[in-house]
């Protein structure tokens, strides 16, 4: 995803929220993907050969899932480390919405 310094100077739209949009697309069109940001910028740019007025705000990689994730609930224990069952499912547990949101 680059930014366009000819249009702006600074990130006027949160690239994280169209990051998201893009990834959740994906999903319904049966890809996988993941958002990342810990990379060489500077280096992934000349490897483009992009111009100096595109800047890299965050590198979305797109494909065909290779594996099954299932989202669980998180027990009692509170343990979020990810596991595979004997079918090789992949199965992340998360914590409940309500847990994570805090209301008056």
């Amino acid at each position: 995803m680059l930014h366009d310094q000819r249009i702006s100077q600074g990130f006027f739209w949160d690239h994280g929220i169209a990051a998201q949009s893009i990834l959740l697309g994906a999903t319904e069109q049966g890809l996988g993907g993941c958002q990342f940001n810990a990379i060489n910028r500077v280096g992934l740019a000349q490897e483009l050969s992009l111009p100096d007025y595109l800047v890299i705000a965050t590198v979305i990689a797109l494909g065909k899932p290779k594996e099954m994730v299932v989202i669980e609930k998180l027990d009692e224990s509170g343990d979020v480390k990810y596991w595979r069952d004997q079918q090789g499912v992949h199965h992340v547990p998360k914590r409940a919405l309500e847990d994570l949101i805090y209301s008056l």
